[in-house]
């Protein structure tokens, strides 16, 4: 018996609504975010992160314990929210806004070959020219205390501010 796919409750403000290719590119291009699961007692916890978007997931690193790791054994399911554009116009009592919201499944990447094959991939973004030896070298020596996860996207939207709408 298959789980059925969740509902996501479609954007209030449609005619804001980017296109998912536009969100997408968002999450491509930005280097931080929030993500946010459930944590202890049943309060929510958003953390700010680097990562990277590959192949309709988002990989993060951390370390091996915290608050963090231990929401997302207890709960796989978490947002993470970017922000690309945050531009106040206090004369217009306004701000002009752009962001992307991603809902999905997240989960420890367990094995050394995922976790080597996710660092590398988060590496090439943050470090396009570190060369070969010198990104080898800096895995190998944080590698011991990493973790690597990554949220599978089920659902994405983003928005932005009515005065930025073609």
């Amino acid at each position: 018996m298959t789980t059925p796919a969740p509902a996501f409750r479609p954007m209030r403000r449609r005619r804001q609504q980017l296109p998912e290719e536009q969100s997408i590119e968002i999450l491509r291009h930005a280097t931080s975010g929030v993500l946010s699961v459930l944590g202890d007692d049943g309060y929510p916890y958003g953390v700010p992160l680097s990562y990277v978007y590959h192949d309709g997931r988002l990989i993060f690193h951390s370390a091996v314990t915290g608050h963090k790791v231990d929401a997302i054994r207890a709960c796989n399911k978490a947002s993470f929210c970017v922000v690309e554009l945050d531009d106040v116009q206090a004369e217009r009592f306004t701000t002009f806004f752009r962001s992307v919201i991603a809902f999905g499944r997240i989960r420890v990447l367990e094995t050394d070959e995922e976790k080597m094959a996710a660092i590398r991939i988060l590496a090439h973004k943050y470090s396009p020219h570190a060369g070969t030896e010198a990104t080898s070298h800096e895995i190998a020596r944080g590698f011991p205390h990493l973790l690597m996860f990554e949220l599978a996207i089920e659902h994405v939207t983003g928005k932005q501010a009515k005065e930025l709408m073609p």
